[in-house]
Formats: structure tokens, C-alpha cells, sequence
């Protein structure tokens, strides 16, 4: 072996031993500051895990939601997995001075796909720079650092291709259709010698190395980390159901506090949130917070909690997350935030949502610190409290997210923080839950009022569970259905067409309590235990063995959180669900014809919560006459309507109102119903078409009153009539 090759050997391994020791080295500081959190049971893992891993990273199944992005990543994520064995071949073909390469089968096919994925590749960043810099996207990150991947891929490509083109020339090989672009290369540069041709080659060689062992360094060190994290944060996803929030040990008498207070206080597995964060903005684009104005950006929520979680990280251990840090700003990660979104096209062309006043804010807003990182406060100094308490918690975030990060319970966490621990929260969600712990209903009326609605339903006596001990299901009315003027309505229809269908129900009338539903998602969690222990003591007293219920957020309660509890061997429907079987069973006929045309919104708990879809959109198609027409957002990326994690309580108080943008939304369909199967929902659209001024020709109904106005029929005048007007928050 020539003493050129020993010595071209000698630095391969040497500079690639110190870019893999690096690369190592900044790894291992973030996971000494995941370390820092409470620790995880990272053993825990779902029926059906494989597949939906293989269906997330390698089938790319959230990425697709967007289809052009979707494709772009795709080529890009696969062009690289190809591309290694290629890597592979280029170095031992440098390495042996040409003389050897990959022992593959149909090596010439090996090479013509390789130059074929090199030129996709590039297409591809093409076109993402395109997105970023052309269309400017509001929700991709514009400026050096987002772009510092573009040239990183640009140039390692180009050194690829360049490399095979000179090798073409040093070796004396002729044009091959197997590997046009190689042999275009080498045509250009045709007039060359070989010697200088050998020294071209190496030149891109050794550019080809450096620049892949850089990428490799700088991968941890930036939102490309997510390489790494993303694999292993959807592996690690929960097996629970999805929005399930933990359960707090309140009679732990060791605990210092509970929620999350500072950073160290979430979870390892919700640390690895943060690293895995892509920062491709596709949460935020769908935030009815973030899309209204207001303050919260759950992109940014991550971002900076992944930001402060490295600065504490590095004063705690002593560890730089920079490596070599000579290459990297020491300024402090509050810095990172100097490049964000601040104009381009918005999630809505025709201007109903934009969310670049949010990114605006958290530009203006999120800086460097005078303040020691150990010193910070989390809520405070890192996330402000309007941040906090402007979440819906409709989950539309996580549904969108690529990576499997979790946004609404981090939230939920520094809410319970704030309430269990400071004793804060908004003044008007602060009465709410006053009343619900005094009188068992947000707004404070009598306990014995709770059962009044019973008397109104027409022919009917709606029996309580005294009075029918043999009921089969439990009609659990819940507080807007037993107090609210116009969420009655809909308890009165249900009733109505329970009765007619023949099933056996009834209601615990006035012994009934709130779900919890808001006490926990405001942060309460002593009061939702409270009302958890009690709801159960009272199924288990009388037997109840089947739960229906006309509120997504009440059902989602029950289902999927009560469980924790000890709520056993309980069935728990909503009221869509169960009509939808009634329905196809043959026990309800709805035969008289209902011209509407109706379009949908999905409620958040309903829906992305627990999947039901359908059978809302089955039990209006089952109805003759009913024109059903879609919004541009439903279903999984339906839009909220403003009412969710407590929100229902609070006034807004900034940006335009989370419910008229999206009954602006749903009148763009041009509706004379919008249906929904929630009361909240039903609040929020009705007094978003109050407020467009549209309310005498648009209505709002539940699915269950248009559906008894099938069953039971009605005039044109009593399908269009007046509501009446709600109990005030």
C-alpha cells in the first residue's frame, strides 16, 4: 500500500473517529438533561405498537396529512436511507484509490439508482426551500439556522455526484446511460487530465466526508435531532387513551408540590418531547389559539421549554450542549428565538384564521435574559400565564404533530401548579368552579333545580333511578343539559326519543353531580378527585352498569380517566353513538323529511378524543331530506369551537373570539343548520351566528333535536323558531 493511501486512511479514521465522538458527546449531554426529570415507565407499551411505529416512521402517516410536504420528507427520509450504501461505496472507493467498490449484484443498476436518488433529493429541498422562502409559509421558521440543513444536504449531494463524475475521468471510464449524471459531469470537465482529475476527486471526496460528519455533529445540536427522538418518541408514545392526564397522588405526603413548577418536574418521556420537536409549525397552524391571536404557540411552547431545559441543563451538569463549542453561539438558548415566523400565507386563504400576530408575539417576546438559567422561573419567565390559560386542549396539535409530542398535558400540568400550589387562576373560571364545589354546577344555582328539565319533556315522565331501579342505561344529563336554558333542549329530545325507541333509562335527578370534567382540565385536580369518588360511590350504589350521556367532555371523562378511579365494568356511550344503533336496530324511525342543509362541527372530545365520527354524520344522513355538507376543516382537523379546557368559563380577551372564526368557517358551506353533538359546541356556535347576525336563517341544533323532528315530525315553523336564550356563563 502506497504510503498516500496509508496516510489518506490514517485521517479518514481519525477525523471520522473525532466527528462520531462529538456527535456522542452531544447526545449524551441532552440525555443527561432528560435525566433530570421524574422518571418515566419507559417499559409500559400497547397491543399493536409495531404497527403503528411502522406506519408513523417509516410509512410517514402524520406527515401525509399534508400531502406535498408529506411527499417532499418522504423522498428526502428514504433518499437518504438509500443514499448511506452509496456513502459506503464512495469511501471505499476512495479509500482503495478506485480500485475496489460495493460487491453488489447489478452493481451499474446500483449506481443508477443511487444518481437517480441524488437528483430527487435535490428536487426535493427544492422545493422545501421554495415553501420556505417562496410561498413563505407563516408556520416554517425563515434565516440562517433553518437553513443551514438546505445547505447541508445541497452540498453533500453535489459532492456525491461530482466525486462519481471525476472518478469517471480519473479512471478513464466512458459515458454510461446507467449513470447520467456522472457522465455529464465528466463530459463538461472532459478536457482535464487524470492526475488532475484524481486530485478533483478527492477534493469532492474529502468535502463529501467532512460535510456528512459535520451534518452528523450538528444533527443533536439543532431540530434535526429529531432523527434520533422522533423514532424513539413515538415508540415510547402512550398506551392510554389518547389525552388521558395522569393521576396525581394528592395524599402523598412526600411531595414537595404537584404539576409542574419548573422544569424538572415533567416527566423524562415529556422531556423527550422537546427533542423530538421537528419546529415544522404544523401544530400551531392548526392552534385555534394560535389562529385567533392569541398568545399560545404550541410549536413554540415546546421549543421553549426544550430551550430552557438545555440552558438549566448545562448550568445543573456542567455539560455544554455545544460541541466543539468554539463552533457555537454560547449566548443562551433564549437566543434561538430571534429567527421565527413573521409573515406569509396563513392556514386560511380567504383570511378567517391567521396566526402570524401569535408568531409575532413570541418573536417580540421570547429573548435573552439577564437572569442565571437555574434562576428563571418556569411560569413567568418561560411560559406566561396567558399562554397557559389560552389552550382549548382540543388536542389538534398532537393530531398534527409528526413526532408524537404531547402539547395539552404539559399545559394541564402548569395549570395544576398554578391552581394546586399558587392558588391562581382567571377570576370568572375561579367563580365557576367555586359553584361547582358549592353547588355542584358552574354557575351556582340550587342542587334541587337540577332535575327541573324532567318535567318539560312532552308526553313523558322521565323516570329517576328510584323510580325505575331495572334501567339498563343511566342518562347522565350533566350540568348544561340540566341548567342551561338551550342545552335542555337536547336532553329533553334525547329523553324523547330514548322513550320511543323502547330502551330503559333513567336519571339520577337531583342526586346527580358534575363529571369533573372542567375542575381537571382548569387544573383542580382535588376537586375532580373529589367528584370522581363521589359520581362512582353513587354508579355503584345503584347498579349502573351502561352510562349515555349527550357531553363529549363528560363521556371522554367516564370512558377514559374515571377507569384510574375504579370505575369498573361501565359502558359508557354518547347519546350519537347509541341513536346511530338505535337507528340501524330499526328502534327509531326517523320518517319525516327535514330540508336542511346541515353541515357538521366535530367536537374536540368527541372526535379527536375518542374517534367518533361517523356516527354523528350516520344518524343526520339516516334522516330524509337533510343535505349534508362538509367544512373545509373537519373531522380529524376539525377546528374548535372555543369551549374546551375550561375555556367555556373564561372570557377572551384578546385576538378575534375562537368561536366566530370558526362559525365563519361553517358558514362558507352555506348551512340553514349547523349541527353539532355537544352542548358547549352548540353555546358557541349559536352565539357565533348572533354575532355574524345571521341566526334568524342559520340555526344551531344537536343532532338529537333534528333528529325527533324526523321521528316525531314537526311544522317548518317549529323546525325554524326562535331559541331560547342560555343561562349566562
Amino acid at each position: 500500500m502506497m504510503a498516500g493511501q496509508i496516510m489518506n486512511l490514517l485521517l479518514f479514521l481519525a477525523i471520522s473517529a473525532y466527528g462520531v465522538y462529538l456527535f456522542y458527546k452531544a447526545v449524551y449531554h441532552r440525555y443527561l438533561y432528560i435525566k433530570m426529570g421524574k422518571p418515566s415507565d419507559f417499559r409500559i407499551q400497547s397491543k399493536g405498537r409495531w404497527g403503528e411505529f411502522l406506519s408513523q416512521v417509516f410509512g410517514q402517516k402524520k406527515l401525509l396529512k399534508d400531502p406535498k410536504s408529506g411527499i417532499m420528507h418522504i423522498v428526502i427520509f428514504y433518499g437518504f436511507i438509500i443514499l448511506q450504501f452509496g456513502a459506503l461505496d464512495l469511501i471505499i472507493k476512495g479509500l482503495s484509490k478506485g480500485k475496489w467498490h460495493l460487491p453488489i449484484p447489478l452493481y451499474a443498476w446500483f449506481g443508477l439508482s443511487q444518481e437517480l436518488t441524488v437528483f430527487a433529493i435535490l428536487v426535493a429541498m427544492g422545493y422545501a426551500a421554495y415553501r420556505r422562502y417562496g410561498e413563505k409559509l407563516a408556520r416554517l421558521k425563515r434565516g440562517v439556522k433553518p437553513s443551514i440543513v438546505v445547505y447541508f444536504i445541497f452540498t453533500l449531494m453535489f459532492s456525491v455526484v461530482l466525486s462519481l463524475g471525476f472518478e469517471r475521468l480519473w479512471l478513464g471510464m466512458e459515458g454510461s446511460a446507467y449513470a447520467p449524471i456522472s457522465s455529464g459531469i465528466a463530459a463538461v470537465f472532459s478536457g482535464i487530465s487524470p492526475a488532475a482529475a484524481e486530485v478533483l476527486f478527492y477534493i469532492c471526496w474529502w468535502a463529501h466526508l467532512i460535510i456528512l460528519l459535520s451534518f452528523l455533529v450538528y444533527v443533536p445540536q439543532s431540530k434535526h435531532f429529531h432523527i434520533i427522538t422522533a423514532p424513539i418518541n413515538i415508540w415510547l408514545r402512550r398506551s392510554t387513551p389518547v389525552g388521558k392526564l395522569s393521576k396525581l397522588d394528592l395524599e402523598d405526603e412526600e411531595a414537595e408540590s404537584f404539576g409542574v413548577g419548573k422544569i424538572e418536574d415533567f416527566t423524562q418521556k415529556q422531556m423527550i418531547d422537546f427533542y423530538a420537536c421537528v419546529e415544522c409549525g404544523r401544530c400551531s397552524n392548526v392552534c385555534p389559539a394560535t389562529n385567533t391571536g392569541k398568545v399560545l404557540s404550541p410549536m413554540h411552547l415546546i421549543t421553549k421549554l426544550r430551550d430552557h431545559l438545555t440552558e438549566k441543563g448545562t448550568a445543573v451538569t456542567g455539560k455544554s450542549p455545544y460541541v466543539p463549542e468554539f463552533a457555537f453561539s454560547t449566548h443562551g438558548a433564549h437566543a434561538l428565538a430571534t429567527e421565527v415566523q413573521s409573515e406569509g400565507a396563513q392556514w386560511n386563504s380567504e383570511g378567517i384564521t391567521d396566526i402570524r400576530p401569535t408568531l409575532a408575539w413570541q418573536k417580540s417576546t421570547w429573548s435573552v435574559q439577564d437572569k442565571a438559567p437555574e434562576h428563571l422561573n418556569l411560569i413567568g419567565d418561560v411560559m406566561t400565564e396567558e399562554e397557559i390559560w389560552s389552550c382549548t386542549t382540543c388536542r389538534n396539535c398532537e393530531d398534527q404533530c409528526p413526532v408524537g409530542n404531547e402539547h395539552v398535558d404539559k399545559i394541564i400540568d402548569l395549570r395544576r401548579h398554578l391552581v394546586l400550589m399558587e392558588g391562581n387562576m382567571p377570576h370568572e373560571g375561579q367563580r365557576a368552579l367555586q359553584n361547582i364545589e358549592r353547588q355542584g354546577n358552574p354557575w351556582g344555582l340550587s342542587r334541587n333545580a337540577r332535575a327541573e328539565w324532567s318535567g318539560e319533556v312532552e308526553g313523558i315522565k322521565v323516570p329517576t333511578v328510584k323510580d325505575q331501579p331495572q334501567f339498563e342505561y343511566l342518562f347522565f344529563v350533566g350540568s348544561m343539559g340540566s341548567y342551561d336554558l338551550r342545552s335542555r333542549k337536547i336532553s329533553r329530545a334525547l329523553a324523547r326519543l330514548l322513550n320511543e325507541s323502547g330502551v330503559s333509562f333513567a336519571i339520577l335527578g337531583n342526586e346527580e353531580k358534575n363529571s369533573g370534567d372542567t375542575p381537571r382540565r382548569m387544573g383542580n385536580e382535588m376537586l375532580f378527585q373529589q367528584l370522581c369518588m363521589e359520581n362512582i360511590e353513587l354508579f355503584e350504589k345503584y347498579g349502573v352498569r351502561k352510562i349515555v350521556t349527550a357531553c363529549p367532555h363528560t363521556f371522554n371523562t367516564f370512558k377514559n380517566e374515571y377507569p384510574d378511579f375504579g370505575l369498573e365494568n361501565v359502558e359508557v356511550l354518547h347519546h350519537s353513538e347509541l341513536l346511530d344503533q338505535l337507528i340501524q336496530a330499526g328502534k327509531l324511525n326517523p320518517k319525516h323529511e327535514v330540508k336542511e342543509r346541515i353541515t357538521y362541527h366535530d367536537s374536540c372530545y368527541l372526535g379527536r378524543y375518542n374517534n367518533v365520527y361517523d356516527q354523528p354524520r350516520n344518524v343526520l344522513r339516516a334522516i330524509p331530506g337533510v343535505e349534508l355538507a362538509e367544512m373545509a376543516r373537519s373531522r380529524e382537523n376539525g377546528m374548535c369551537c372555543g369551549a374546551g379546557g375550561g375555556m367555556m368559563w373564561m372570557e377572551e380577551t384578546s385576538g378575534t373570539r375562537v368561536n366566530l372564526a370558526r362559525t365563519e368557517q361553517a358558514l362558507e358551506v352555506n348551512p340553514t343548520i349547523i349541527s353539532s353533538a355537544c352542548p358547549y359546541c352548540l353555546t358557541m356556535m349559536e352565539d357565533g351566528t348572533k354575532m355574524k347576525e345571521v341566526d334568524d336563517h342559520v340555526k344551531a341544533k344537536d343532532i338529537a333535536e333534528i333528529l325527533e323532528l324526523s321521528v316525531f315530525g314537526g311544522t317548518p315553523a317549529e323546525r325554524n323558531q326562535g331559541l331560547e336564550l342560555e343561562v349566562s356563563k
